[in-house]
């Protein structure tokens, strides 16, 4: 009788880790995917902010470099052209990150950090242990005051 009652609870404990398994791997997979689309939206956020500083900086460049051209014109100063030679640079680097190819070439870089220079990633310490955190938790608990009802189910 024993045996029998052994067995249905063996079959449903395994047939219970399974589905949990099975419930673990889809959670893990809906997160992955709820954030690789929210870094996506960052992304596009990021892009969307680039263009718009991209044109605000073009208003500016089109109408300093023209007031400048027109005083050296006027002035036959023609030095006052020389400011316009470090906004091109600014204007160009805005331009490629708006709409070049420097976000796949930061992606690449960052590629090829990862793959030959990893160790510049390592974090001081390494990653934090659950003994870590909470020996810094316990730690801060303990150099605060007492509080009525302060971990109470601590």
């Amino acid at each position: 009788m024993g045996n029998i009652v052994g067995k249905a609870m063996d079959e449903n404990l395994k047939k219970n880790q399974e589905f949990m398994l099975k419930t673990q791997q889809l959670q893990l997979e809906r997160q992955l995917a709820m954030q690789n689309e929210i870094r996506e939206r960052q992304m596009a956020a990021m892009i969307a902010k680039s263009r718009d500083v991209f044109w605000f900086y073009t208003t500016f460049e089109t109408l300093f470099s023209t007031g400048l051209t027109l005083g050296a014109l006027r002035t036959k100063r023609y030095s006052l052209l020389v400011p316009i030679i470090p906004l091109s640079f600014i204007f160009a680097y805005q331009w490629d990150l708006a709409y070049g190819s420097k976000l796949t070439r930061i992606r690449e870089m960052a590629d090829r950090i990862i793959d030959e220079e990893h160790h510049l990633l390592e974090l001081p310490h390494g990653l934090p242990t659950f003994s870590s955190v909470e020996a810094a938790r316990l730690a801060e608990k303990k150099n605060q005051p007492f509080k009525p009802g302060h971990d109470i189910f601590l």
